[in-house]
């Protein structure tokens, strides 16, 4: 690895990205236009320490799902992400493996949804970016297990391992939400036979659960509806909200939306998390 070129090409890519396009308040005074490494560690989902090691060379051989944190954070285009991919002793994800890649047209989608909870997931259910409103309604633990830009919570893993999330279902709702989970990984499985990482979620998934190991041998089959749910938040209490999982074509990226019904308590409720949880992100 490069690791000197490395660190300079993410210093000179943060110092080209103005925080107000990327969501952030420009606030203070600064010495650049561009992000302070606070930011981008803040927006890659990784510490400031470590953004900081990368820069001055000291880090080497950062995960693959480190370097697409750091593009993604860095709007870099297709040939950059590549670059840096290169520049990391790594090979940038060809067609075999399950897209990553955040769309320019999706990243725009979630710079301007700052007050609406909003996560964007690959096939696979493994998240690839949340909002702070996100954060602040599901939990940090949540958050956190993949980092802002994902790169490790899956949401079939996390269902069916443990530990859950905050979301309180029926019984026949989860069973839906069970087979359907399980469908889109088969599908996944499917079109990216090829694809390391989501070979070796299946075997860790059908070792370490009954219950998926017998969807997944049943052939079951189920899709996602927009559906209404209860999201017990230890601050806030009960918060009923609709929740749509969007589709993004060619790129096969879920976009999960959460909103409460305008004027309720519910919608009172959700203002009042996303404030809470934006604030204790920025006095970190």
């Amino acid at each position: 690895m490069a690791t000197a070129e490395f660190g300079k090409a993410v210093r000179r890519w943060r110092d080209r990205v103005r925080p107000e396009a990327v969501g952030l308040p420009e606030g203070g005074q600064r010495r650049a236009a561009g992000l302070r490494r606070e930011e981008l560690a803040l927006l890659a989902g990784i510490s400031v320490d470590y953004v900081t090691r990368l820069e001055q060379g000291r880090a080497t051989h950062p995960s693959a799902q480190v370097v697409e944190a750091l593009a993604r954070a860095l709007r870099l285009a297709d040939e950059e992400r590549g670059h840096l991919f290169r520049l990391a002793g790594l090979v940038p994800p060809g067609p075999e493996t399950v897209p990553t890649r955040l769309t320019p047209s999706v990243q725009r989608l979630l710079d301007r949804l700052t007050g609406t909870p909003v996560a964007v997931f690959d096939a696979t259910w493994t998240l690839l970016i949340a909002n702070a409103p996100y954060a602040a309604l599901m939990g940090r633990s949540e958050e956190e297990s993949g980092g802002r830009s994902g790169g490790g919570y899956n949401g079939v893993r996390r269902h069916f391992l443990g530990p859950g999330t905050r979301a309180r279902r029926t019984p026949e709702a989860e069973r839906e939400h069970e087979a359907a989970l399980v469908a889109d990984l088969r599908t996944a499985a499917e079109r990216y036979p090829a694809d390391p990482r989501l070979r070796h979620l299946v075997a860790e998934l059908r070792t370490g659960s009954e219950r998926f190991a017998e969807l997944w041998d049943s052939g079951a089959v189920g899709r996602h509806e927009a559906s209404r749910k209860t999201i017990d938040h230890p601050r806030v209490g009960p918060v009923t909200l609709d929740c749509d999982i969007l589709t993004v074509a060619g790129s096969e990226l879920r976009i999960m939306v959460y909103t409460a019904e305008p004027g309720t308590d519910d919608a009172e409720r959700l203002a009042l998390l996303t404030v809470l949880g934006t604030q204790e992100l920025l006095a970190e």
